[in-house]
Parts: C-alpha cells; structure tokens; sequence
C-alpha cells in the first residue's frame, strides 16, 4: 500500500514529536503492508512553516535512519498545503511540494470550520497553471458536514479529494463515518490516507478501510482507489467518474 497522506517526520508539525516516534510510525505501517509514504507536515499552517527544500532534506535524514535500521519502507517528500492566497507565487517560489516529480497534484486543507471564499478562485488558477488541487480529509470540514454537496461543487470543476482512513472506519465519529460512506458513494473522494499522526489515537487504519472498502462495495472500488494512489504519487492522469448528488441527511444536526 501506499500512503500518500502522513505526519511521520518529528518536531515540525503536531505529528511524530522524536525521531523514535518516527521510527515507532514506520514500523507499524510496515506491519499494515505499507510499502511507500508521501511525508506531508503542515505547511502555512498556524506556526508550522515547511517550506520545500527543507522538507526535502528532513526526508532524506529520515530515510537513512530507516535504512539503517533495516526497516523497509520508502519515504518521499511532501507537503499538507493549508488553503491561502500566496500559493502560487509560493510554488514559482520553489517553496510548495506536490505528491509527483512532475508538479501536477497538490495537497490542500480546508480550515476546519468552513470553506474560504477564495477557494474556487484559487483552485481555478492552480488549474489554469495545469495543478490540480487536491482537498485532503473533506468528511471533517464542518461546512462539508453540513452540505456535502459544497464539495460536490469543486469535484466537478476538476479538484480531486482525499479521505481518511479511520474517519472511514469510524474513528472520528459515527456522523463522520456516514459522511465518509456517503461520499464514496457519490464519487466525491478517490483515493484514501491515513493523516496518521502517531501511533496511538491517530495512527494509520489503512488496512482496515481498504477491506472495508472491498467489502463495502467489492474489489473493484478498492482496486480503483489503489490505482488512484499511484497516479497522484506518479504524475499520472486521474479519470474521476461522474459524481452524483448527495441527498440531505441528519448529519446536519450533529452543529445544532
């Protein structure tokens, strides 16, 4: 498997704290069959700035220390690019990663609370640069939870989105995971992470979605979100089937 949404690096984000904690987090995606991880911390986001280049080196020291401990798992460079109106002046900066060599797919969240009103602009233009953003964990967008089709809006203007592991198997809340199902079905997400964090509380539950995924809606929905993963991680075109409408629900209520 691949992992293409992780908090793994130590002391740059509210991820792995220490080097072991980053060791402790490689091991355990080694047991769930994770073969390769995007390392994605914060960047622009409250005071966790990880611009490029020192992402890039952060990685590389991060991968002798596994190689030197034999632990066979494959780290490449990434960012979680918190939403702001700087990015592409950043990226001709050479400060923004994308999860590709070839600059194609970038990582963005949304503020918890709600969706800025710049967003569709700022996508518009990434897009115009031939980028296509990428909306990490939608399910726990509070405005998403509210009316699910707001994203249904940016999917089908060419944005692609990415859900969580364990929102999907319910570690975030049943009005989360109904959320998580809801937007499968609807073809709103296309490829599941793990955002894990550490190894307690927010650690990886791949494994467990991708069975329960297959399980969900059989081998070929779980093989197309694998084959997505690779694309992202590839630079490769992406062809995300038609998106369906999602009807209004109680999850609603869960801000009331």
């Amino acid at each position: 498997m691949i992992d293409l949404h992780c908090h793994i690096l130590s002391g740059v984000d509210d991820g792995a704290q220490t080097l072991e904690d980053s060791i402790k987090m490689a091991e355990l995606a080694v047991e769930e069959g994770i073969t390769h991880i995007l390392a994605t911390p914060h960047h622009q986001k409250r005071s966790w700035i990880n611009d490029k280049a020192d992402v890039v080196r952060y990685v590389s020291e991060l991968q002798s220390e596994l190689d030197a401990r034999n632990i066979n798992l494959t780290i490449f460079p990434g960012q979680e690019v918190s939403i702001y109106g700087e990015i592409i002046n950043d990226i001709d900066a050479d400060k923004i990663l994308f999860t590709d060599e070839s600059q194609t797919y970038i990582l963005i969240e949304f503020p918890t609370s709600n969706i800025p009103t710049y967003a569709e602009r700022l996508f518009y233009e990434l897009q115009l640069n031939g980028k296509t953003p990428v909306i990490v964990h939608p399910e726990r967008n509070h405005q998403i939870l509210e009316h699910p089709n707001r994203l249904k809006d940016f999917i089908d203007k060419g944005a692609l989105a990415q859900l969580t592991a364990s929102s999907y198997t319910g570690g975030f809340g049943k009005n989360i995971e109904k959320l998580s199902k809801q937007l499968i079905e609807a073809n709103l997400v296309h490829f599941i992470a793990s955002d894990a964090h550490n190894t307690g509380n927010r650690a990886f539950h791949m494994k467990k979605a991708y069975d329960l995924l297959a399980k969900n809606y059989g081998r070929s929905k779980r093989n197309a979100f694998h084959q997505t993963t690779k694309d992202l991680l590839n630079g490769d075109p992406v062809i995300a089937p038609d998106t369906h409408h999602i009807k209004k629900s109680l999850i609603s209520k869960w801000f009331k």
